[in-house]
């Protein structure tokens, strides 16, 4: 409480926290302002019956399940992030504005702007002929010109979630981006708490208890393997000159758990939805040899085992594959020498490098297995339970700790600077 009323006594702290919460209101708000011709309620239950676009929505920030006019959310600029991420590595023209600090991100920022624009326009035409071909009757007949407008309105809802993500990140109590994902799950807490008393029987409280110690396990370990880290020993050769000495110093390099963070996650859905997405154009063709390859690939994703075994190891091998992206044992070694530091007991040059990447390629690996074992949790826990109403999501846990972490640090540095006890 102590902290609380130390924040609000703050006149910019308190000003900075009102206007967030504002932007995510007005972002709520829009949520709730469906596109017209939209059968919501089988759109639920589409949604409801299928658990990679009940991911998809999720990263939408939820407004993906009512068809809203913010429905694909910031989903496009996480992929347009994440391509930029990728292509910094293969690219020396990017890599080097990397390179240049602030400007050069600022440059990149710009570019996977407006890259994610033709991204939103692509991902809304795909989910609107994925609504086309979903057997309960979804959308109307659409024309080529209420086509071009929805497609339109939900480009534009994107590129207005963008502006206020910037918006947030700039009053500095949090990442705008994650912020607005993170107001979409929350929103969706009380509706399912509402489903559950409707539903709720006497014969479910043992189980509800259940649910309730498996939400506070995933959080104490949300928390515990985000604030993880490997603390590697460094210590920096001692120079002379004239009477005095510099350097001498020792430090460490932590290296974290979880470095990938939810990201490994966002590529195994992507890569998971792309097949069954692909069949369903082809559940009605006319040729029965490429209608029943659909049909078959279908009915093999909606298998849960079969799609829990592929999810966890795709998790767990991107998890890997993003970590080595953002990982480059080679550079931090020669920035290591280049400032004459060194790791005990290792040489400089190459063996730090090796050392470092047989170190990283052992910390990530339970990382990897708690990331696998998070985004498979809902499947394991409706497997067992049998109950669908109301269930565990790793995923949502994971993001909502990991962004009340990251807005909690940035309150507490503001703090520090003012001359207050941080938590």
């Amino acid at each position: 409480m102590s902290t609380l009323r130390a924040i609000w006594k703050l006149k910019d702290l308190r000003r900075a926290i009102l206007y967030v919460l504002t932007m995510l209101v007005l972002f709520r708000a829009a949520a709730h302002i469906p596109i017209p011709g939209v059968n919501t309620e089988n759109l639920k239950q589409l949604f409801a019956s299928n658990q990679l676009l009940g991911l998809l929505n999720l990263f939408s920030g939820g407004g993906l399940e009512q068809f809203s006019v913010v429905s694909l959310g910031v989903a496009p600029y996480i992929t347009s992030s994440i391509i930029f991420q990728l292509l910094a590595m293969v690219i020396p023209a990017l890599e080097a504005l990397q390179k240049e600090g602030e400007m050069g991100m600022r440059r990149i920022n710009q570019y996977t702007r407006l890259a994610a624009v033709p991204l939103a326009a692509v991902q809304s035409y795909g989910f609107l002929r994925l609504l086309s071909t979903s057997p309960t009757p979804i959308l109307g007949d659409l024309s080529l010109a209420t086509t071009l407008l929805i497609v339109f309105v939900m480009t534009a809802g994107t590129v207005w979630l963008m502006w206020i993500g910037e918006l947030i990140s700039e009053k500095h109590v949090g990442n705008g981006i994650s912020l607005l994902i993170f107001a979409g799950i929350v929103s969706s807490v009380p509706q399912g708490l509402q489903r559950l008393f409707i539903t709720f029987d006497q014969t479910q409280l043992f189980t509800l208890i259940g649910f309730v110690l498996i939400g506070l396990v995933t959080i104490a370990g949300v928390v515990f393997i985000t604030e993880a880290q490997r603390n590697i020993p460094v210590s920096y050769a001692r120079v002379v000159r004239g009477n005095r000495l510099f350097g001498g110093a020792n430090t460490h390099l932590p290296l974290r758990v979880t470095q990938a963070g939810v990201i490994p996650i966002i590529f195994a859905i992507s890569i998971l939805l792309f097949p069954p997405t692909l069949a369903q154009f082809f559940v009605n063709s006319r040729l029965e040899v490429i209608r029943g390859i659909a049909q078959g690939l279908v009915g093999v994703f909606q298998n849960q085992l079969l799609y829990g075994v592929l999810y966890f190891i795709l998790v767990v091998g991107f998890t890997y594959f993003y970590t080595a992206v953002i990982f480059q044992p080679d550079k931090i070694a020669e920035n290591l020498q280049k400032q004459g530091g060194f790791i005990p007991g290792i040489r400089p040059g190459r063996p730090t490098a090796a050392h470092l990447s047989f170190i990283v390629n052992r910390v990530i690996l339970a990382g990897a297995l708690f990331l696998g074992a998070i985004a498979v949790l809902p499947i394991v826990v409706q497997s067992a339970t049998r109950i669908t109403v109301f269930t565990v999501g790793g995923t949502s846990l994971l993001i909502v700790v990991s962004v009340v972490i990251e807005m909690m640090k940035q309150i507490q540095s503001q703090l520090v600077m003012r001359e207050y006890e941080g938590f």
